[in-house]
């Protein structure tokens, strides 16, 4: 089966309007995204959310995969600020497979985002992570966090970005397209503290992560009072009763 490479930003430092930032939203679509991978039997590896772009692409290049997917989400100039609005796929111009990977995810993305003669391919030569890459890579900026109507378009539809996503890797890779049972959104409700992410679906089970809250994570099964869920890669469990 083949293998592909998930890279969603690392940047914090960007903020989206209204609160959030690019690496937090670019890791809880990939979150989301993760179990339709599984669902299509697509083996998969993950970058570093606390690490840089460098260290992303020394881990794509360390394997051999399919397809490398970069996922940010972008800004308009100071003097446009908040007036831009659009999706950009962007690959390398000689690389064919990054440039079929580029159409195949435009049209896919045209389908949800909201004005599709703004979803465009942009070849080039200057982004790091396309040119220093030896898979066949593209890097989407989703749309644009610095724009009040492209933000809110994000933090709404997380689980259908993810879905969207993991149609195009499977139309790229040629494979059947499988749908997770029962994966929902949902959000972590807890008054002050993070929540615990557990090994197992019980107050003993061994705490692998902490999730801030109103951080929105996906569903995607349940063990009693206990949902299975993913943050930042890691898998495990979350009481119910902090979660909506």
């Amino acid at each position: 089966m083949p293998r592909v490479f998930l890279s969603p930003s690392t940047q914090e430092y960007n903020p989206y309007v209204d609160g959030g930032n690019e690496e937090y939203y670019m890791n809880i679509i990939t979150d989301a995204l993760i179990p339709y991978l599984e669902a299509s039997g697509i083996e998969y590896s993950r970058n570093d959310p606390s690490k840089t772009v460098s260290n992303s692409i020394r881990m794509s290049n360390s394997g051999n995969y399919a397809l490398h997917l970069a996922l940010h989400s972008n800004a308009a100039p100071p003097s446009s600020a908040g007036t831009v609005r659009g999706s950009q796929v962007y690959y390398y111009p000689s690389s064919t497979e990054g440039k079929r990977a580029a159409e195949i995810f435009a049209n896919n993305l045209k389908l949800i985002y909201p004005d599709p003669s703004k979803v465009k391919t942009v070849a080039t030569t200057t982004l790091a992570e396309i040119v220093k890459t030896k898979a066949p890579t593209i890097l989407i900026e989703l749309a644009y966090h610095d724009n009040p109507q492209d933000a809110q378009w994000i933090r709404d539809n997380i689980g259908g970005i993810a879905e969207n996503l993991a149609t195009s890797i499977t139309d790229f890779l040629g494979i059947e397209e499988r749908i997770p049972e029962g994966t929902r959104i949902a959000t972590v409700a807890t008054e002050r503290t993070a929540l615990n992410l557990r090994s197992e679906p019980s107050l003993s089970g061994e705490i692998v992560g902490k999730i801030p809250k109103g951080t929105r994570i996906p569903i995607i099964g349940q063990d009693g009072d206990w949902y299975l869920t993913y943050y930042e890669g890691q898998r495990g469990y979350v009481n119910s009763a902090y979660v909506r």
